[in-house]
């Protein structure tokens, strides 16, 4: 982190969490903050996920920018792909404020935004005029008003499938209420069937993923894993925020909403460590939740993970975290001589 970004970021803490996410997102915008120009990669970084070449494992995780408003800054940060939304078919403004809380002491974040966005056509329209270079994918809701929340995923992906590279299926979110009752066997089968009629209607194909909440028991998962082979979704996202609450110290760690950061890092690597055992490793994999590191980032490919993204460590971190960790972990794998294939997977039965 450079002197600028700590100059940025001392004076972004003294905001409002969520004005302070908004003026970030224009300083982007405006080409006010210092970029590496690409993405970080080598030999040893670059991968495959899903069809998708990449030049780098580290992905920046949908909630930072919702409404595609700084694309092309964000694909010259250094990430290997970057993941924005949710979108919703129709605008909607989300969950009254205060609704995003800075738990300092815990390096964490409590929200509650409710999907807050400005609709699939809007967002679709500044997606395609992105310039070309790493895969850009969109996570896609449903309207919290809407009759059919299934039939909303379809129709995200009918308004936004040609220009998004990858579609994510959030059926994680704790922050609209009954979405999660959507990841139940039945229900998931149902709504990722729509989603890849929606997506085989195109003219080109779209992986399409689906994102896990991290507060799923071992007979959930399993359900997860089973559906995901039966529909033949091309990864899984593992994991949205918690409703856990062990172990904050924080002023704000009462709030209602989704918790991500540190304290969701042993959690959601669990999750991900048992997914990757009960889908035998068939299934890409995507690490998230409390990553701050290269350290970290390290431990969600041992223990499954084909690919990392971060997002509530930049808070703290910087923008220049994800190209950081990228470096980092290039390093590393020169120095154990191993490659990203067999490092994926490689600690995962050390997780219970």
């Amino acid at each position: 982190m450079n002197m600028i970004e700590r100059l940025g970021l001392w004076g972004l803490h003294r905001l409002d969490p969520e004005h302070a996410h908004d003026l970030s997102i224009r300083a982007l915008a405006a080409g006010l903050v210092p970029l590496p120009g690409g993405p970080v990669t080598s030999d040893r970084l670059r991968l495959s996920l899903a069809g998708m070449d990449l030049p780098n494992p580290v992905g920046l995780a949908a909630g930072y920018d919702k409404n595609a408003r700084a694309v092309a800054p964000l694909m010259r940060a250094g990430f290997g792909f970057i993941e924005l939304g949710a979108a919703t078919p129709r605008p909607q403004p989300g969950n009254p404020k205060p609704r995003l809380f800075r738990l300092s002491e815990d390096r964490a974040i409590i929200n509650r935004f409710g999907f807050n966005n400005d609709g699939a056509a809007a967002i679709t329209e500044r997606l395609a005029a992105r310039p070309k270079g790493i895969p850009v994918g969109l996570n896609i809701g449903a309207n919290k008003d809407s009759a059919d929340r299934a039939a909303d995923f379809a129709e995200v992906v009918r308004i936004a499938g040609r220009t998004a590279d990858f579609l994510t299926v959030n059926v994680s979110s704790p922050n609209t209420e009954r979405l999660r009752d959507l990841q139940g066997a039945n229900a998931l089968a149902a709504l990722l069937q729509g989603v890849i009629k929606a997506r085989d209607a195109l003219p080109a194909r779209r992986p399409v993923f689906v994102k896990i909440a991290p507060d799923l028991d071992d007979a959930g998962l399993a359900d997860v894993a089973a559906v995901a082979r039966e529909t033949g979704i091309d990864a899984i996202i593992a994991t949205n925020t918690t409703l856990s609450r062990d172990g904050l110290t924080s002023a704000h760690r009462d709030e209602t909403g989704g918790l991500s950061g540190t304290p969701l890092f042993q959690r959601s690597t669990r999750i991900l460590a048992r997914l990757y055992r009960e889908t035998h490793g068939q299934i890409p994999l995507i690490g998230v939740g409390g990553i701050a590191s290269a350290e970290d980032a390290w431990v969600k490919l041992a223990a499954g993970a084909s690919a990392v993204q971060i997002y509530s460590a930049m808070i703290y971190r910087g923008l220049s975290l994800g190209a950081d960790i990228a470096r980092e972990l290039d390093r590393r794998l020169e120095r154990e001589r191993m490659t990203l294939a067999e490092l994926t997977g490689s600690g995962a039965v050390g997780w219970t």
